[in-house]
């Protein structure tokens, strides 16, 4: 019991759910969103309890509350939210409620015409005065009157005539509202980010600036840009992802297909930062100027657009960094600095940071500050490359100081390494994080996966995004596939999860690999990208609908409301989600084959969906316009990659 502590804990209060390793790590929402939360409450003897959520911005001393109500086995269940974005924390507080006791066994007496009825009557009176006395304190001076003209009408009149006022809901919500606290016991806060809709809902795509022409004899600037975005709306995207922007090295830069020996034309890996024109503050001089991309972002603002940034922690061996604070690297026996490497995978043109060396105090603030620096040219939004391989102690404190003055900030984590560091940076703040999905291929795979990140624990903290491909991977079920692949696997990503992105060229549906890697052949990560973005083919159609959909319909702006259903073909999936109240319930059957047509029967929950198994429903393709009157839960589906691979359905009630 802290010293402090005005009297010992009267009430056990425990088992919370949710509950981050014990409460080290918070809870994810997003503004308006709420939170609903259990715990175990009890004491000893046989008393009527009540208990409230409270919950406030941190540093405020101002308590926002609700009421708990008791489920089962002294299991209590409460609600709260939160209006504004920041850090938050929650707790409960629960007390022996003696009034309400005192009525629950005063109208027993009175029924059984118990011989002490009128000195109970008089408790309660007292128990009335007091609550009129807490409201007078308050400031509440015509409820204090109220609670004082009850008592009276207590203690002067037979109790059978008093009953109704004493039973009534207007009367316990003044006692509830002016409650004897005074033996109250609250337990441990524990912590919540509240963060905007878009740190839930978002669809990205990402293009490398220096391509935005399309043009292998010609290095785009930000200026150039401006197509490209336009198109990126056009298909209904709202965050657009830019690599790294910064100068470029030119000691040991690759040149195309990551071969070790670059030529004069060479551009290099935009991950190998720094040279001549500056570090992580400056932009490569073919792009424009820091200037030139402030003035991109704010058109791309004025188009509902933001700009994410990369925040890669790379140094080219040309990076000021390595002349000016040698010490922030690996310093080999010989004397030189060790390169990167992700076994097989070797990065000749980039030097790690080693932030644990002596000076890593002013290292880490120096990193921290270059987040700000962007954040001050108007980006509120950054990919981080590989944070896995970099303290999980550093992404807790660099992304609280950021949010700290800046908690409208989105930090996507993009790390495929093994799950439990994925989910560690997901803990300690990352916004959302990039998944598995790209390598779950049949339906039990993506099925228990989905189901893992969605309907577990994990969706109390870790938001996947879906991505069907990036710059790094190509996977081999796209390599030299038709469109019905590239179709069906966006339909996917876009709707199991609410945040989803792709990379350019998606759209086209390129398909050509590096013989016998999940890699692209001519890498855009080491030259400049040919391509005619309208090119027969593609699928911007397909992709503008089904980002449409998605922004239409409130169900698939959720995160944890997905729910699987029944399908007897190993390649037909049926999920669907659905808003809390069902007034917008959406059904997705979606074909796993991209070259042979699938059919079968679909079993659905139909509680899932919000209705009886007695009734009939309509469901309507939003995709293709078509109306099916279905009834039951069992239901012929048929799908054909070269018509409708796939079905998402608005549910509606006949």
């Amino acid at each position: 019991m802290p010293a402090s502590a005005a009297h010992a804990p009267t009430v056990v209060i425990e088992n919370f759910y949710p509950c981050i390793e014990g409460g080290r790590h918070p809870i994810k929402r997003v503004v308006g969103e709420p939170l609903d939360l259990w715990c175990d409450i009890f004491m000893d003897g046989h008393v009527v309890m009540s208990a409230v959520v409270k919950w406030r911005a941190a540093g405020s001393r101002r308590w926002f509350e609700s009421p708990m109500h008791p489920v089962e086995n002294d299991r209590w269940q409460g609600r709260c939210s939160f209006d504004s974005m920041g850090r938050w924390e929650y707790a409960v507080e629960a007390w022996a409620d003696t009034f309400r006791g005192w009525k629950k066994t005063f109208a027993i007496r009175v029924q059984a015409g118990d011989p002490d009825v009128p000195v109970e009557a008089l408790e309660g009176a007292r128990l009335l005065k007091d609550g009129a006395q807490r409201a007078r304190a308050a400031g509440a001076a015509a409820v204090a009157a109220q609670l004082e003209d009850v008592a009276e009408l207590l203690a002067q009149l037979p109790p059978q005539e008093v009953m109704d006022v004493l039973l009534s809901d207007d009367l316990q919500s003044l006692m509830d509202k002016y409650s004897d606290r005074s033996l109250s016991t609250t337990s441990s806060p524990l912590k919540v980010i509240v963060e905007r809709e878009r740190a839930r809902f978002s669809a990205w795509y990402e293009f490398f600036p220096r391509s935005a022409e399309g043009r292998l004899d010609k290095h785009s600037t930000f200026r150039d840009c401006l197509p490209r975005l336009d198109d990126a709306q056009a298909m209904g995207f709202d965050t657009i992802y830019f690599p790294p922007i910064h100068p470029i090295g030119m000691t040991a830069r690759k040149g195309k297909n990551n071969t070790l020996i670059a030529y004069a034309d060479d551009v290099g890996s935009p991950w190998a930062i720094g040279g001549e024109a500056g570090g992580h503050r400056d932009v490569e001089p073919k792009l424009g100027t820091v200037e030139d991309f402030v003035w991109l972002v704010g058109e791309a603002n004025r188009r509902g657009l933001e700009i994410a940034l990369d925040f890669a922690i790379n140094c080219s061996p040309d990076h000021p960094y390595v002349k000016d604070h040698p010490d922030w690297f690996y310093q080999r026996p010989d004397g030189s600095i060790r390169y990167a490497e992700n076994p097989p995978k070797k990065y000749q043109d980039i030097y790690p940071i080693n932030f644990h060396c002596d000076d890593w105090k002013n290292l880490w603030r120096e990193l921290i500050d270059v987040v700000l620096f962007w954040v001050d040219k108007g980006v509120k939004t950054f990919r981080v490359d590989n944070p896995h391989t970099k303290p999980v102690s550093f992404w807790e404190e660099l992304i609280s100081t950021v949010h700290r003055k800046h908690p409208d900030v989105i930090f996507l984590a993009e790390a495929f390494t093994k799950p439990k560091m994925m989910q560690a940076l997901g803990k300690v703040g990352f916004t959302q994080s990039y998944t598995y999905f790209t390598w779950r291929e049949d339906k039990a795979g993506l099925t228990e996966y989905a189901s893992e990140l969605m309907q577990g624990e994990m969706r109390w903290y870790y938001r996947g995004n879906f991505w069907p491909n990036t710059p790094d991977i190509h996977p081999y079920y796209l390599q030299n596939a038709p469109a019905s692949m590239f179709r069906l696997r966006a339909a996917l990503a876009a709707t199991l999860s609410s945040t989803w992105g792709m990379y350019a060229g998606y759209e086209l549906c390129e398909n050509k690999p590096l013989p016998g890697k999940e890699e692209y052949l001519d890498s855009e990560k080491f030259q400049l990208s040919q391509r005619d973005y309208n090119e027969p083919g593609n699928i911007k159609g397909f992709i503008a609908r089904l980002n449409s959909i998605r922004r239409d319909n409130p169900a698939m702006h959720l995160y944890d409301n997905l729910a699987f259903h029944g399908a007897d073909h190993d390649q037909m999936m049926c999920y669907s989600k659905c808003t809390p109240d069902f007034s917008n319930r959406i059904l997705c059957i979606v074909s796993l084959n991209g070259y042979d047509p699938v059919a079968g029967m679909v079993h659905l929950n139909l509680g899932a969906l919000g209705l009886g198994y007695d009734q009939s429903y309509r469901v309507r393709d939003l995709m293709h316009g078509n109306v099916y009157e279905w009834w039951g839960a069992s239901n012929y589906v048929s799908l054909n990659p070269h018509g409708t691979s796939l079905h998402i359905f608005q549910v509606e009630p006949a």
